[in-house]
């Protein structure tokens, strides 16, 4: 996984994190579910990055 991609990864759940607090702040329950949705895929995506990163090492290891 690049770093850009880890980075836009970051930056997508901060976002997220900040849009949760806000609503937790406002009293806005859409914002924070909102929120919380947003963090939760920014995790999937990392989580899937890194999958196919260890993927590519295990077939890498395999044709060495």
């Amino acid at each position: 996984m690049s770093f850009t991609e880890k980075a836009k990864n970051k930056v997508e759940q901060m976002a997220g994190a900040a849009r949760e607090r806000m609503g937790d702040k406002t009293d806005n329950e859409r914002m924070r579910g909102e929120g919380a949705s947003q963090q939760s895929d920014a995790r999937a995506k990392q989580a899937g990055q890194s999958m196919k990163d260890a993927g590519s090492k295990i077939k890498d290891a395999f044709n060495r």
